[in-house]
């Protein structure tokens, strides 16, 4: 449970520095003059919001369908039928869409949270001493630039110390909110539901915009079911219910009763719970390294969601690498790692404060949400087999609170809003394009070249001779021959004694065990075909398959002897094929652009014959 305070609790527990800030000027318009009736409202509505959306609708209904233990969007769709499900060289289903759609905003998630968690958490110095103010933006980009730049070395280190800063985090946050609560305990109504309900009363049809600013209390709620996998659900249900929402509702509330006694305070009544001072300043310092790990957090589950998108077919291969030997989890991705710090940069530059960032936070969000909301129904009917009105019900009822947050967050779209969802609109087109892309270079694989029992007559009458050794061709799952073994055979008229003609198979669960991970079968004349199985969270490693085969004595091979022989395939962008001109410029952007393949599948480049395909789609 101590793990999992340092991880999955990170995004969420840091909102009480920004939330009921922009909550209550957003429901003043700006001003620091408020309504107490409207400040009732707001902790109601915060609270109930706690309670609806995380509590009820994550953990204990939507975290209850995991798939092998792992959670997360993506893990979800993977429970659905096939038709349902993103297959790698099948076309996508409108709930596949929808899931890349929502995978996606959380790119825009990753990359506004460490911004605005940071940059919020060192204006505190501000409190203490306004003279600091121009070192706010200075110091944020320093953290976020040191946080980005220690993900090569891996956070294997600093990650025993996520736990034990986090407890205390949430002990300073209940300890603080209690302590103001006892001071103005008539702050405490607001827990009736019936404040929430009466500001809309008193709002009218404005009262929904509120709901924009409100959502900051439950930005992170899908991160509680992404990280499901790496400690469990009653772990993350217990932490929650007895430590991370009590602190979170001391902290709103303990808010709220300074800005009862003191309204002066709601420029920023997070650090004005403290005394000014010293205080202030050791308050800085740990809500910085709350922050700091909140964002380690999502950063790393980027990385996890990258992955998981690859092993799908969804997206070009990047380069993965491993920071920490005994944790498959612990992986770095370069690529993903620049962008989203580049985009944290410029965000901070950009929006200088935390209350002009708020407007571009929630958005993309809410989208995640809601469209988790919508998969989960397709998982109860096809998975979970509920009868239709049942599933319809709950759905429709959690959709009965989602739907209004998506309407408060749209008024925030021309205010910076459109930021997240260009950001995820990118990645969007990325996932689209790559699938669309690969499915049809697998139609052309699969038109071109024959099944095995065609292609061995082809190749004994221009095979002239087959040489010692053992040779290793990649080979999609409906490819007879790869395309590669019929080149060499008409160019070099030449092949290996024994010839492997190896898939790798992404399977639907986390992680395949090694007893299920091969499937050998010889197909004559010295032709094998192998199938690797790999789960949808693990790295392919395809040196330590074949070893894995020789061990069971599955295959009689020297591993020494081994050449694979593998294809770099160049798309050929024209008019007049069956893929739009544009994409497939861009699909020839996004292969070139891919890392090769032998980095991908670990084989030793020293091993590897790449042979050039051009392919005219």
């Amino acid at each position: 449970m101590l793990t999992a305070l340092g991880v999955v609790f990170g995004d969420i527990g840091t909102s009480p520095l920004y939330t009921l800030r922009e909550c209550v000027l957003h429901a003043s318009g700006g001003s620091t003059t408020f309504a107490t009736a409207d400040l009732l409202s707001i902790l109601s509505l915060m609270f109930w919001s706690l309670v609806v959306v995380v509590t009820i609708k994550y953990l204990f209904f939507i975290m209850r369908c995991d798939n092998k233990g792992e959670g997360g969007i993506m893990a979800l769709l993977a429970l659905l039928p096939e038709q349902l499900r993103a297959r790698p060289l099948a076309p996508l289903s409108a709930v596949a869409v929808l899931v890349v759609v929502g995978a996606s905003f959380l790119y825009g998630d990753g990359a506004i949270t460490p911004a605005i968690s940071v940059l919020s958490a060192v204006e505190g110095i501000t409190v203490a001493k306004p003279g600091l103010h121009a070192w706010v933006i200075p110091i944020t980009l320093g953290l976020l630039i040191a946080l980005f730049a220690i993900q090569s070395r891996g956070t294997a280190l600093i990650g025993r110390l996520f736990g034990p800063v986090m407890v205390l985090w949430f002990g300073a946050l209940a300890v603080l909110g209690a302590w103001h609560v006892a001071q103005a305990p008539e702050v405490l109504q607001a827990l009736s539901p019936h404040h929430a309900v009466a500001y809309f009363a008193r709002h009218g049809s404005h009262g929904v915009l509120i709901l924009g600013a409100v959502v900051l209390t439950v930005t992170g709620g899908e991160a509680l079911y992404a990280d499901m996998g790496h400690f469990g659900l009653s772990p993350i249900r217990r932490a929650w219910l007895f430590f991370v929402l009590p602190a979170l509702a001391l902290a709103y509330f303990g808010q709220g009763a300074l800005l009862l006694r003191d309204p002066s305070a709601v420029e920023n009544p997070f650090f004005r719970m403290v005394p000014p001072g010293g205080a202030t300043f050791a308050l800085v310092v740990l809500s910085s390294c709350a922050t700091i790990i909140a964002s380690q957090a999502l950063i790393s589950g980027s990385f996890s969601l990258t992955r998981q998108a690859m092993q799908m077919g969804l997206f070009p291969r990047v380069t993965i690498r491993h920071t920490a030997a005994e944790q498959e989890g612990q992986i770095y991705i370069p690529e993903v790692n620049a962008a989203l710090g580049l985009v944290c940069v410029l965000l901070v530059l950009a929006y200088r404060s935390s209350s002009a960032m708020a407007a571009v936070y929630g958005v993309a969000v809410t989208g995640t949400m809601t469209i988790t909301s919508i998969v989960y129904l397709f998982v109860l009917i096809h998975h979970r087999n509920w009868p239709r009105w049942r599933a319809w019900s709950l759905v429709a009822l959690f959709l009965f609170f989602d739907l209004p947050f998506v309407i408060g967050n749209a008024f925030k779209i021309p205010h910076g809003g459109w930021v997240p969802l260009f950001l995820g609109l990118i990645v969007v087109v990325v996932m689209l394009i790559w699938h669309q892309g690969r499915q049809f270079v697998g139609k052309v694989y699969s038109l071109r070249y024959p099944s095995f029992e065609q292609a061995w007559g082809i190749i004994q009458t221009k095979v002239s001779q087959r040489v010692g050794g053992v040779g290793v061709f990649m080979a999609s799952a409906d490819q007879g021959v790869p395309p590669i073994l019929m080149h060499i055979v008409d160019r070099m008229r030449a092949l290996h004694k024994e010839i492997i003609l190896l898939t790798v198979v992404t399977l639907d669960v986390p992680k395949v065990e090694n007893r299920d991970r091969l499937e050998v079968k010889e197909i004559g004349h010295g032709f094998w075909r192998v199938h690797v199985r790999y789960g949808f969270m693990e790295q392919p490693h395809v040196p330590r398959a074949l070893e894995l085969a020789v061990k069971r004595r599955w295959l009689d091979i020297d591993l020494d002897d081994l050449t694979y022989f593998l294809a770099r395939e160049r798309i050929l962008a024209r008019p007049g094929g069956d893929m739009n001109v544009v994409f497939e410029r861009f699909f020839s952007f996004l292969s070139r652009n891919a890392v090769n393949a032998d980095r991908y599948f670990q084989i030793p480049s020293e091993k590897v014959i790449e042979v050039g395909a051009q392919i005219d789609l």
